[in-house]
């Protein structure tokens, strides 16, 4: 009978690494305790940019004690004895770093691009001058499509204060608006407080949601509960 070749287990570590110039860059990587100390670097400037002659690692414990400086990049990182949960600091050496002047996440430091009304309009491979030509060739594109009354029969029925059940959800609340919303859409609509803080507006504790639609809403006015 054959015997079976043994290969032994590539061993690996998961390892919090952090970084001195970026605050909130924090990203958990599984390192081969194999690899060097060298490939380890190479792993971590392709995560963080800080290239690897500049870069100096220092290992801390679970418990936030510094264990030792990885200054030997040809020794395996095992030799350092890291374990799970280990956080790994990189400290950037480079004073001219593309991780340095913090413009890395704090995008108020980067120019943005902008342009002026009278420069836009001079330009002719725009959105604004496709909506013209459009418009042009056919007018009645534009016109609303949808009468001001739309939904309003659905909307007579619901009164603000209203419990109600929206469906499809199950997602109960309370009718906080019922009316036109015109900076919205034409028609009527119906906005729901949720019970839960759920929904796109965000208000005071809750979400305020706006609804419009083919029965989108069950109510009734004298039910302390939905229907």
């Amino acid at each position: 009978m054959a015997s079976l070749l043994q290969i032994p287990n590539d061993e690996s570590v998961l390892l919090r690494i952090t970084h001195s110039n970026l605050k909130n860059f924090s990203s958990d990587l599984h390192f081969s305790l194999q690899m060097s100390v060298e490939s380890a670097k190479e792993k971590l400037w392709k995560k963080c940019g800080t290239s690897v002659d500049s870069m100096s690692l220092e290992l801390y414990d679970d418990a936030g004690a510094k264990v030792c400086d990885l200054n030997d990049n040809l020794r395996p990182l095992g030799f350092y004895s890291p374990h799970d949960g280990y956080r790994l600091h990189i400290i950037d050496l480079d004073p001219s770093s593309v991780t340095s002047g913090g413009w890395l996440e704090d995008t108020s430091l980067v120019e943005k691009y902008s342009i002026s009304e009278e420069a836009y309009d001079k330009l002719d491979d725009t959105f604004r001058k496709f909506k013209e030509r459009v418009a042009s060739q056919n007018p009645s594109i534009l016109e609303k499509k949808i009468p001001d009354n739309y939904m309003e029969d659905l909307c007579a029925n619901i009164k603000v204060g209203d419990r109600c059940e929206i469906e499809p959800g199950g997602r109960r609340g309370v009718v906080k608006f019922v009316g036109r919303a015109e900076t919205v859409a034409p028609g009527f609509w119906v906005g729901i407080q949720y019970d839960e803080p759920l929904g796109k507006h965000d208000g005071i504790g809750t979400c305020f949601v706006i609804f419009r639609g083919k029965d989108p809403i069950t109510c009734k006015a004298d039910s302390r509960g939905a229907s």
